[in-house]
């Protein structure tokens, strides 16, 4: 079966960190582009950040910027979401999802081929 596999979420003080594991199974994510999106209560979905298959181009949405680093390691076939200095606003279901090779690097929800089913982060005190 080919899947996402989300990782990581849970409950943390202001001001704490997480990381959040995207794993995929059946397919090997080297030929894909990852890209995190979250969604909050009553709001739409958003991208958070992005990488490309080889992990030398990154992007990330302006509230996370300095804040938000994602990497990949192909050879465990995961990319990975380290969160810190969170704050409330940052609570959502965060989702993975992968675009071919192909498609470039990007915040929006475009040509993605998989997505994760998603982890739950709550920022509060």
């Amino acid at each position: 079966q080919l899947q996402l596999v989300e990782s990581g979420g849970g409950l943390v003080q202001p001001g704490g960190s997480l990381r959040l594991s995207c794993a995929a199974s059946g397919f090997t994510l080297d030929s894909y582009s990852i890209t995190w999106f979250r969604q909050a209560p009553g709001k739409e979905r958003e991208g958070v950040s992005c990488i490309s298959s080889t992990g030398d181009s990154t992007d990330y949405f302006d509230s996370v910027k300095g804040r938000f680093t994602i990497s990949r390691d192909n050879a465990k076939n995961t990319v990975y979401l380290q969160m810190t200095s969170l704050k409330p606003e940052d609570t959502a279901v965060y989702y993975c999802a992968a675009a071919p090779i192909w498609s470039l690097c990007r915040l929006v929800n475009v040509n993605m081929r998989y997505w994760g089913q998603g982890t739950l982060v709550n920022v509060s005190s």
